[in-house]
């Protein structure tokens, strides 16, 4: 059993962080993230800056190039991420778009990936009809993968998706970018109720929450809450970024 099956066996609210690899400076990643862990997240989420992020929103998107002009590489992530594993036990899973991992290789990639301690592994952008033989071989190396659903994501196409994944999936909560304002709770309950109904896996949802409030609500609906856009917009400009998403993360965990 790996770190983010241990995890979600689990029934206790979860929450789970996102930074941006390499943001605000080149080594923050480390820090940032054992500060996340002490105050109290279940998972840590790791994205790897892609020149052309189609599905962030600006904050996001605005960290991934200032991560990429601090010279942040691939390279130097899964350096960041074996010193983080050497400090804790938490699941790691790397946020990526497809065409970094194609042009590293698949194999190279994953046993990467195993050699320095990640857990899973979210396709933002690899569609399902592409997906299989990847998560496949995923899966055969030990790494979770965890594909996106969307709102206008169908019924057969949740239980096919969260299939193919066994693990986990990322529910998208709302249309468009991250960072975007949420629908209305009576829309959300019923597209995460849906979602319930037709996923073989467990799930949690990302996009647009920024308060205690909101994971409290999306806990009650899915099996954690990812925390991004509201991350990475709270650290820019601070004299202590550390301890700022210290203060931020005990704030939504309550």
């Amino acid at each position: 059993m790996n770190r983010i099956q241990s995890l979600f066996k689990k029934s206790s609210e979860k929450l789970i962080p996102f930074f941006t690899a390499g943001y605000p400076q080149l080594e923050s990643t480390v820090d940032l993230v054992l500060s996340a862990v002490d105050a109290g997240a279940d998972m840590i989420e790791i994205g790897i800056p892609y020149s052309d992020p189609q599905a962030d929103g600006p904050i996001i998107q605005h960290s991934s190039q200032i991560a990429l002009d601090n010279g942040i590489t691939i390279k130097t992530i899964f350096s960041q991420v074996e010193k983080i594993r050497k400090k804790t036990d938490i699941p790691i899973a790397l946020m990526s778009y497809y065409n970094p991992i194609l042009r590293w290789g698949h194999d190279k990639f994953l046993d990467e990936c195993v050699s320095n301690g990640v857990d899973g592994l979210i396709l933002s952008d690899l569609p399902y009809e592409e997906a299989k033989p990847f998560c496949e071989f995923s899966k055969h190396k030990g790494i979770s993968p965890i594909m996106l659903i969307a709102p206008n994501t169908n019924n057969k196409r949740i239980k096919q998706i969260s299939n193919l994944c066994d693990d986990l999936v990322y529910v998208v909560s709302i249309l468009g970018i991250t960072g975007n304002r949420l629908s209305s709770k009576d829309q959300l309950s019923s597209y995460l109720n849906r979602v319930r109904d037709h996923s073989v896996s467990k799930f949690v949802v990302g996009f647009g929450i920024t308060s205690r409030e909101d994971v409290k609500w999306f806990n009650k609906y899915s099996d954690g809450a990812v925390v991004g856009s509201a991350i990475i917009k709270n650290l820019a400009g601070k004299e202590d970024p550390i301890k700022t998403t210290y203060d931020f993360i005990t704030s939504l965990k309550g």
